[in-house]
């Protein structure tokens, strides 16, 4: 009667090195594609909410850009009453350029502060397999 690597041993017998070995190995290499499996998962889901974040993102900014462009022109039109046409029109250029220029600094600060898209879970888990491994191996 032959039994695979996987099986256990009957009562009194004990397994050989060699045994142990082709188990460890099976049982390495069966953990290592699933924590490939697990980061190909959590990587895709996070791609797919990252890719329908950016998009309705980018929706709201074309339909913001409406409005607010309606709003410049009442305020252009507003100030016009007070001043020049074109002077209205500049000084509502410069100030939303100055806006523009801080909000573009405060972005790249953040965005030099973020951390990279990783795959924490699988991260989290080899590392909890890697430990587990090493108590076991001093056991």
């Amino acid at each position: 009667m032959e039994r695979s690597s996987t099986t256990q041993p009957s009562d009194g017998q004990e397994r050989t090195v060699g045994e142990l070995v082709t188990m460890m190995s099976e049982q390495v290499s069966s953990l290592i594609r699933s924590e490939l499996k697990l980061a190909q998962v959590e990587m895709k889901t996070k791609g797919k909410e990252t890719a329908l974040g950016a998009g309705m993102f980018g929706v709201s900014g074309v339909v913001m850009l409406y409005g607010v462009g309606c709003l410049l022109a009442c305020v252009i039109i507003a100030l016009s009453g007070a001043v020049a046409a074109w002077l209205a029109a500049l000084i509502v250029g410069v100030v939303l350029l100055a806006v523009a220029g801080c909000v573009a600094l405060v972005g790249r600060r953040r965005l030099q502060r973020a951390a990279p898209p990783v795959p924490e879970e699988t991260i989290a888990s080899v590392k909890a397999d890697v430990e587990e491994i090493k108590e076991r191996t001093h056991r």
